[in-house]
């Protein structure tokens, strides 16, 4: 007898019934640039699509968004000055803390806030951490990170993501997010990060290129799939409320492996070099613009409950 998996996909209908994988646009991300001044909203040359807003012109768009039924979105900002210990990143009247109360004043509980926990934007070295010697000392820069996350919650961001992979941080935020009466706010953490090549893109929108050397010494190698789940428990023994893999694409078989041992859901990152690689092929006809959604469906196939994704907007507009 000649088994017939062709029965099942005969036409539309019968295909749609058996999927295996529906992508959830619930569980978008959607990361977004905030940035200084009135009135701006320039496209960042390297990602298009992706505008750097000042805070009036964010609250506008967040507005559009929500129209859409983007619930979520990931801030990154961009501040005027930057210092050698990133104070930009935890001042209360910071580029974020700022969009953050803003854009809760107008929306309150439309759009829920994610904030990207991180010193790199805000050091004049471009690091993700203090530098003592020609080095990123990690210990010295949890306090600052956890700084950075109080500030956050407390201008009234819904939840926070650490992204500087120093060890131990989320075990030392957590417990200063507690201490001030913040044990009801998450941390996403960026469990799993690689040292990748796929963040070029990003690096100029964020304007975060490392001003020496590279950030090998605290992103992981490409190389490795066991340290990923090394990061990832312990990550989650310090309280972690999700776990992520970053990049995406080029790593779905951490997002699985993670899947397989984590209690909580798992956040992948589908990166800027992602987006516009994709972007660039769609415009010169090389593919067509069906690849964005079989990409994201591999994410989520991979086994992540949750996708940061640049494509989220134009996805939303396709479906509206």
């Amino acid at each position: 007898m000649i088994r017939r998996p062709r029965r099942l996909r005969s036409n539309a209908i019968v295909r749609d019934m058996v999927r295996e994988t529906r992508l959830n646009t619930d569980a978008f991300v959607y990361p977004m640039f905030v940035v200084e001044g009135e009135k701006i909203k320039n496209e960042i040359s390297s990602m298009p699509g992706n505008y750097h807003f000042s805070i009036d012109l964010l609250i506008e768009e967040v507005g559009y968004l929500i129209d859409l039924g983007i619930k979520i979105i990931m801030l990154f900002g961009i501040p005027n000055h930057k210092d050698e210990c990133g104070s930009g990143a935890y001042m209360p009247d910071g580029i974020i803390q700022k969009a953050v109360r803003a854009l809760k004043e107008k929306y309150n509980n439309q759009i829920y806030i994610i904030t990207d926990v991180c010193l790199c934007e805000y050091t004049s070295t471009g690091h993700c951490g203090l530098i003592k010697g020609e080095t990123v000392d990690n210990d010295s820069t949890l306090p600052l990170l956890s700084k950075t996350a109080l500030s956050h919650v407390q201008a009234g961001a819904d939840m926070v993501a650490p992204s500087d992979m120093m060890d131990g941080r989320i075990g030392h935020m957590r417990k200063t997010l507690d201490e001030h009466g913040y044990e009801n706010v998450p941390i996403m953490a960026y469990s799993a990060k690689y040292a990748s090549a796929y963040y070029g893109p990003f690096r100029e929108a964020a304007d975060s290129a490392p001003q020496f050397g590279d950030r090998k010494s605290y992103q992981m190698d490409p190389a490795n799939s066991r340290e990923a789940l090394v990061e990832a428990k312990l990550d989650l023994e310090e309280g972690a409320d999700i776990v992520m893999v970053k990049p995406a694409l080029a790593y779905l078989d951490i997002i699985t492996k993670i899947k397989d041992i984590s209690d909580v859901p798992v956040a992948a990152y589908n990166v800027s070099g992602e987006y516009s690689m994709l972007k660039m092929a769609i415009k010169e006809g090389l593919m067509s613009e069906d690849v964005i959604v079989e990409t994201l469906i591999s994410i989520q196939r991979a086994g992540a409950d949750i996708i940061l994704t640049y494509f989220a907007k134009e996805i939303m507009e396709k479906l509206r």
